[in-house]
Parts: structure tokens; sequence; C-alpha cells
């Protein structure tokens, strides 16, 4: 991987973290999902799964470690949403 090609992955690594990040913390913190959809924390879970073993496979760090980030995320959020909804609002 030439030096360009890898300081842009980990530049665009950096931008979905921080653009994701933001967003989970304040759900991860006010348990608050009543705005989020619950097929779409999902797929974006697994889609992150699948990021994660792609990126691993073609020895891309920044795919791997930008989707591992955000896959833990999604999990909790899908997690946090499935309580409220079947749990805490019965």
């Amino acid at each position: 991987m030439t030096l360009w090609v890898s300081i842009f992955g980990w530049a665009a690594s950096i931008c979905m973290v921080l653009g994701y990040m933001p967003q989970a913390i304040v759900t991860m913190r006010t348990r608050d999902t009543d705005g989020i959809a619950l097929p779409t924390f999902t797929m974006m879970g697994l889609g992150s799964i699948f990021f994660v073993i792609q990126g691993i496979l073609i020895d891309n760090w920044p795919l791997a470690v930008t989707n591992i980030i955000t896959g833990v995320c999604s999990v909790i959020i899908t997690a946090i949403k499935i309580y409220n909804d079947y749990f805490r609002h019965k």
C-alpha cells in the first residue's frame, strides 16, 4: 500500500469515528432511542462486522479499526434500543 493510500485511509477512519461517536455517546448516556430505527442499527452493526472481516482479509487496517469501533457502538446502541422497546416500555 502506498503512503498516500494509507494516509487517506487513516484520515477517512478518523473522520468516520469522529462523525459517529458524538451521537453514539449521547445515545449511550441518555438512553434515548425513540428516534432510532432498530433495523438501521442492526444493519449498520452487521455491515461493520463484514467490513472488519474484509479489512483483515485485504490487510486494510484503517478499514478494520474504523469498523471495530463503529460496530461496537452499533451493537451497544442496538442493545439499548431493544431494551427500551421491548422491556422498559411494557
